[in-house]
């Protein structure tokens, strides 16, 4: 019988509905945002004052959010329990001068963003979505989400060692899409998206704009046990966060191990069940983390930072409540990790296989390249014993390079314990990605019990 049998569905059926609206950095925080709104949260401006009034608040900044419950009477040198998770995934990014082509066909001049599988964007119908930037300052998201352009590969007729020597693409010369017939036009582009985003093409001033697949996510498998959907990583960490946010500060959570996290509950103000929170519950979600998080907006910048000294502060607190607030604190770093590949097992450490609904996972490098340490290693312990969630822990084969996240990051521009973790997950930076149905549920619920502490 299919493990996947065991749990409700409800979170994962959530979850690929978010990752479907969310084809941009950008949609995915509004998408957050209103999610928190009905669980009582409320957005405050960066340039305004804050108070210190108990209950939830969210601040915006491009494509990332922090946002944070402030449980009724917590005093300023309370700490901080972070989900730490990012917003974008690798991808194609529409270019300054973006009409391009030749031999009558127009095409769109992209960038590549982050370490994208080139591949898998060839031969896809691909949408474009993004963030407008108009002459007042505003910005307007646009999701234009049907069969809008291609990445043509070459036919096999005309490259006959493509099986044999494998595919070779030129980032430069083989990436740019097509989207119809005609000499370009400059301009052309921007009026179309200014048509279909109900603004006036000369009103906007500047865009950031990146294709999408179109293909909704979908259950995989004779048992329905899989999801294949796109930017799980990193929006399947969002999600779970952002639900697990929303059910700790409604007092929803519960027992960590049932329900839907944050799936339903009326909206309110977490008044009842939270004041005995013995930490005060973030979600921080980033942007440019495949990039170097080197951003006003990634996890490299002063906003995490700058969003929980305020807190602090804004309880009339003290820089001395600040340091015992910050000595206090935890991050969990959840960002997707590898599962182990059947037909690639050897790329694996062969005594660190994570499967697929196995539970979320620990990830450790001695080298920093995750946060973990032993003492980080018991915390996430103790949340998934309190949930009731299985886990597992996933080390590269030594023969490897490791990949990183936000983890180190975030614990030495802060000085804040972190422990990386996320859900194991195959063809990690394909423009569709692959996990178990499962695991998305086990995520949220052990970081339920994590920001209840």
């Amino acid at each position: 019988m299919s493990t996947s049998a065991r749990f409700d569905r409800g979170h994962t059926d959530d979850l690929m509905s978010f990752l479907a609206a969310s084809p941009s950095p950008y949609h995915a925080v509004a998408n957050a945002a209103e999610r928190l709104e009905k669980a009582g949260f409320r957005q405050v401006l960066e340039t305004d004052a804050w108070d210190g009034s108990a209950g939830g608040r969210f601040v915006l900044r491009g494509g990332a959010i922090i946002a944070w419950f402030v449980p009724e009477g917590a005093p300023p040198h309370t700490p901080f329990r972070i989900v730490g998770a990012h917003t974008d995934s690798p991808n194609l990014r529409v270019k300054p001068l973006p009409d391009t082509g030749s031999y009558g066909w127009r095409q769109i001049a992209v960038e590549i963003y982050g370490g994208t599988l080139l591949n898998t964007w060839l031969d896809r119908d691909l949408g474009l979505a993004g963030r407008l930037t108009l002459r007042d300052g505003s910005h307007r998201l646009v999701n234009i989400d049907r069969a809008l352009l291609r990445v043509p590969q070459l036919a096999v007729h005309l490259d006959r060692s493509v099986n044999t020597d494998g595919l070779k693409l030129d980032r430069q010369r083989h990436m740019q899409p097509i989207w119809g017939l005609g000499e370009p036009e400059e301009g052309d582009l921007i009026r179309f998206v200014a048509e279909e985003a109900g603004v006036a093409a000369e009103d906007i001033t500047g865009w950031d704009l990146m294709p999408h697949a179109i293909e909704p996510p979908a259950y995989l498998g004779r048992d329905r046990e899989l999801v294949a959907g796109p930017r799980m990583d990193n929006l399947l960490s969002v999600h779970a966060g952002t639900a697990a946010l929303a059910a700790v500060a409604t007092g929803s959570g519960g027992s960590a191990g049932a329900g839907t996290p944050g799936a339903a509950g009326a909206p309110g103000d977490g008044s009842s069940g939270t004041a005995s929170l013995p930490y005060i519950p973030v979600l921080a979600a980033f942007d440019h983390e495949e990039n170097g998080s080197q951003s006003d907006t990634g996890a490299d910048g002063p906003l995490l930072g700058t969003v929980l000294e305020r807190s602090v502060l804004a309880r009339s607190g003290t820089y001395e409540d600040r340091a015992r607030a910050f000595a206090g604190t935890v991050c969990l770093s959840s960002d997707t990790g590898h599962a182990v590949h059947p037909n690639y097992a050897e790329r694996h450490d062969p005594t660190h296989q994570p499967r697929a609904n196995g539970g979320p996972i620990l990830k450790v490098n001695v080298n920093m390249r995750y946060a973990t340490d032993g003492s980080g290693r018991g915390v996430f312990a103790a949340a998934c014993e309190k949930a009731g969630v299985p886990w597992q822990s996933f080390v590269s084969n030594n023969s490897m390079p490791c990949g990183t996240t936000i983890g180190p990051i975030t614990a030495a521009r802060h000085g804040i314990q972190t422990v990386d973790i996320g859900v194991a997950i195959l063809s990690m930076h394909s423009a569709r990605e692959l996990c178990g149905a499962d695991d998305p549920y086990l995520l949220a619920n052990a970081l339920v019990a994590f920001l209840e502490g």
